[in-house]
């Protein structure tokens, strides 16, 4: 299990720093990837922590593949997303700060498959996502994406 926390005075502290990537790949119809994911049961993008022999961008290459089935070539970069506000606590008692990078990507190939980690994948129409539930961190990378900022976001 994983409980997210943002800016509330009650989470755990952190004992550990990973840092991450994470991918808004969108399909022809401009609708964005999302998995459900097991351990929350909350939408989010694909990513995930880096091994120590990858590189930001191939991470969040390997993430998504090993989530979605799908194999992506980064476009850009949405942001960094740093705060030190956002926690997250595992059941195995780590605590964590994530130091997520999140891209833009294209799909070049693989097939659709739901990963061990997700009960469920899907492409979503933009006008559908307010009604997904979804941390509020993974909601802000979504909205810098749909803002089509000519910088990257910096936080």
């Amino acid at each position: 299990m994983r409980t997210e926390y943002y800016d509330d005075p009650d989470a755990p502290k952190p004992n550990s720093m990973v840092v991450a990537a994470s991918a808004v790949v969108v399909d022809d119809q401009e609708r964005i990837l999302l998995q459900r994911r097991r351990d929350n049961d909350l939408w989010a993008l694909p990513g995930g922590g880096m091994d120590m022999d990858d590189s930001l961008p191939g991470t969040a290459v390997r993430e998504v593949k090993e989530e979605t089935g799908l194999d992506v070539e980064i476009t850009g970069l949405v942001g960094t997303y740093t705060d030190p506000r956002h926690v997250i606590a595992y059941s195995d008692g780590e605590v964590r700060r994530q130091f997520n990078i999140c891209f833009t990507a294209r799909i070049v190939g693989g097939r659709l498959a739901i990963s061990d980690e997700s009960t469920e994948l899907r492409f979503v129409p933009t006008e559908e996502l307010a009604e997904l539930p979804m941390h509020h961190t993974q909601r802000l990378r979504l909205e810098h994406f749909l803002e089509r900022r000519p910088q990257p976001y910096l936080g």
